[in-house]
């Protein structure tokens, strides 16, 4: 047998198949070559036995791992496995279509080097433009769209008129991108999206990619692509037509991006230089934050809601209750919600309960059974795993339906219609393949509507798009019940601070460990890199203390990453908001809105403030915060705490809990001081039912960096209201603007009867 030559070769992975070219110079019983796929290219050296051919290679993306080849060679093909370190074990096929010639791949992530401002990418280095218009909504701008030959990738810029720009850009990010142009996203998440206004009227272009659209494919396709490659060569190419428009110049750059946006925005601080000069991330997670952030919100939802224990919880936290959210629950209550809580998950954050699900779970739940098929026999077998220990109702929840599917919605993903569905609750649950070109497959479920059920974009596209009308199927609940603990089984190391509940006096793990942790595997291919602090240029963070989707002490636990990392140098690069009474994303409901606020006026000032620190050294005032057992803590007055948001105090009949009869006037007052430098306030608005309506206006004549504020209201039904007021302060003082607009409220009980 002679093997030289090259090979295409198709192997398959959990996540999907992946192509690769392996190139073989065989001399006896060894050989040397080369692969070329999309995790890298490799030098190899191999062992010859008959017709079987053995190497290893040590691959560094999507995951650090070694991968051991064993293929047999018949004539001009190849079969064999590849195994995969802990993913288990993968076919290998191929045919050979030439010599043993070895060149270079250029697409490969070792080809494309550091990325900097002077940088070549060896695939996106070839930009065109073919629409060049300008337009007037919804302001006048010139809007130039292109891409880069050869490749997916599609870029957007928004120029200003001449005498409106200022000599910078502002550029958003975001994982589930899928248009280069402003918004919005596949989800909901419309804080991310670009503002074209607010960025024209800070003097900046917009720019956008689509993150390399198809070339971001595939389970093992560069990493680097989506995170920062198309990026850089967009921002970098859009200085040049910045040049053409208003002289020769180069503008300076702001890359901002939430949540998983968050992690391309680090990754691209860490692994470019002098491409960005500044970065704003925002609702920041840890490298191990998925799946856990969500699964420990499941386990507390699931048990807590047996007995409907919410509202005695709730009561006791909400302004004028007892303070002990525990008074009412059982042990295995207060275990669930003590866990929860101390693994950041904020007690306020549970005002949503009623309503509130796994959240954005389903985007990364097709992942744990991709990377860890073992884990849902082990949970429901083996000691020291909650499905075989017993407890928390696991076995009144666990159960099967066997269906069938009715029909098929073609999109992206495919949607599936049930002949018919349990009448119990199967959140998080699979759905099972019996029959069909599809048959064994099991996929996680992202959410229901009647009979048709939808998937994740991170479902297995391919099993989806396998099942056919007609084909037997089940809906079976055991994964999704066995993931509510997963979290229990990643214990990362201690500076994770969240999980060190679950280490015995001895520092170890006291639940068995799997041995793969999932959330490095996420944030290093969203991020493009392992995040180790080593930022370029200047990054404000902006986090939310009543974010329940990336807890807020993560935020901070990033900040210590690059003070380690970066020494003396950390002050002058890195500074971080917390702001208060916000979640993960805008409140969209009137009830979001009389319990928290849009960190958007936030952001917004972020962008301006780092684009100064940058161009005119001025430094943001930091939030000062203390993180007590996972939870962050921030002093209660504007002065102490600092940072940019106003601080509001407000009292009924003089304290946070009053009582009247109807129809009788309760007296408000309130406190509204914003930190030194954050501007003054310019609005403020009763909502004295607590609905979220906000009907009442208080009257601010001249806006000022302190403002007391009185009002009167009387009910006239009986019950329990939580009034709120909600003040906005800007930087300017200018009541007039839409940008820049920081809010905050404040809350009280009023019991009527």
């Amino acid at each position: 047998m002679d093997a030289t030559g090259r090979w295409k070769a198709i192997m398959s992975t959990p996540a999907g198949p992946q192509a690769m070219l392996l190139t073989v110079l065989q001399d006896g019983d060894t050989f040397t070559g080369r692969v070329d796929s999309p995790m890298g290219h490799f030098d190899i050296v191999g062992a010859v036995a008959g017709n079987t051919l053995e190497w290893v290679m040590k691959a560094k993306t999507p995951v650090p791992i070694t991968v051991t080849f064993m293929v047999s060679v018949e004539g001009e093909t190849l079969t064999g496995t590849a195994k995969l370190g802990v993913f288990g074990k993968s076919t290998v096929t191929g045919e050979r279509v030439g010599d043993g010639e070895i060149t270079q791949a250029p697409s490969s992530p070792e080809a494309a080097g550091p990325v900097t401002g002077t940088s070549v990418d060896p695939v996106y280095n070839d930009p065109y433009v073919d629409l060049d218009e300008l337009r007037q909504d919804p302001v006048p701008h010139r809007y130039v769209h292109g891409g880069f030959r050869g490749t997916d990738a599609r870029f957007s810029f928004y120029f200003p008129p001449a005498e409106r720009y200022e000599g910078r850009f502002f550029h958003n990010t975001y994982p589930m991108a899928t248009s280069e142009d402003i918004g919005p996203f596949p989800i909901e998440f419309a804080v991310a999206t670009g503002d074209l206004g607010f960025t024209i009227d800070s003097g900046a272009y917009y720019v956008q990619t689509n993150l390399g659209g198809a070339d971001r494919a595939g389970g093992m396709a560069d990493p680097a692509i989506a995170a920062f490659r198309v990026n850089a060569a967009a921002a970098k190419y859009s200085r040049e037509v910045a040049a053409k428009l208003y002289g020769d110049h180069r503008p300076h750059g702001y890359l901002f991006g939430g949540s998983g946006g968050a992690y391309q925005v680090l990754g691209s601080a860490e692994n470019t230089q002098g491409v960005w000069d500044g970065f704003v991330p925002f609702v920041i997670g840890s490298t191990h934050a998925i799946p856990s952030m969500f699964t420990v919100r499941m386990n507390a939802l699931r048990v807590l809601r047996r007995r409907d224990r919410f509202p005695a919880i709730l009561d006791a936290i909400n302004p004028g209750g007892g303070g002990d959210p525990h008074a009412e629950l059982n042990e295995e209550e207060s275990a669930a919600l003590r866990e929860a809580t101390r693994m950041g998950f904020p007690p306020r954050g549970w005002w949503a309960h009623e309503t509130m699900t796994s959240g954005y779970f389903m985007q990364v739940a097709p992942m744990i059974p991709m990377l860890d098929p073992g884990y849902v026999d082990d949970f429901w077998t083996k000691p020291g795993y909650l499905g075989a220990d017993g407890g928390a109702g696991l076995s009144d929840a666990r159960f099967q339906f066997d269906t069938t599917i009715a029909e098929v919605i073609d999109g992206f993903p495919r949607r599936i219609v049930l002949a018919d569905t349990p009448e119990r609750d199967f959140s998080n649950a699979h759905l099972v393949l019996l029959s069909g070109a599809a048959e064994g497959k099991s996929i996680p479920i992202a959410n229901s509507d009647d009979r048709t059920l939808r998937f994740a974009f991170a479902a297995d596209q391919a099993a989806l798009g396998a099942i056919q009308p007609g084909d037997k199927a089940r809906i079976d609940t055991s994964w999704g019940l066995a993931l509510e603990t997963y979290h229990r089984h990643q214990v990362p190391t201690p500076d994770l601070v969240g999980w060190n509940q679950f280490r015995g006096e001895d520092g170890r793990p006291i639940p068995p460990q799997r041995d793969i942790l999932i959330g490095p595997f996420g944030a290093e291919n969203t991020a493009g890199a392992v995040l180790r602090g080593h930022i370029h240029g200047k990054v404000l963070a902006v986090d939310a203390l009543m974010d329940i989707d990336a807890l807020p002490w993560q935020a901070d636990w990033y900040r210590s990453k690059v003070k380690d990392a970066l020494g003396s140098r950390f002050e002058d690069h890195f500074a971080i908001w917390f702001i208060d009474h916000a979640q993960h994303d805008d409140p969209m409901t009137p009830q979001a809105q009389a319990h928290t606020v849009s960190y958007r006026g936030a952001l917004q000032q972020a962008l301006r403030d780092v684009a100064a620190w940058v161009e005119k050294g001025v430094r943001p005032s930091e939030t000062r915060y203390a993180v007590i057992d996972s939870q962050v803590h921030v002093p209660a007055t504007a002065a102490a705490r600092q940072g940019v948001q106003p601080v509001v105090t407000l009292a009924a009949n003089g304290g946070e809990r009053a009582e009247a009869s109807v129809g009788q006037a309760v007296d408000f007052e309130a406190i509204i001081e914003t930190p030194a430098g954050a501007g003054k306030v310019v609005a403020a608005e009763w909502d004295f039912e607590g609905l979220g309506a906000y009907a009442a206006t208080a009257r601010i004549d001249t806006p000022q960096a302190r403002v007391r504020l009185v009002a009167t209201h009387a009910y006239g039904k009986p019950g329990t209201y939580y009034a709120v007021l909600r003040a906005t302060a800007q930087r300017q003082g200018d009541a007039a603007t839409p940008y820049g607009r920081v809010q905050n409220i404040a809350r009280v009980r009023i019991v009527v009867a």
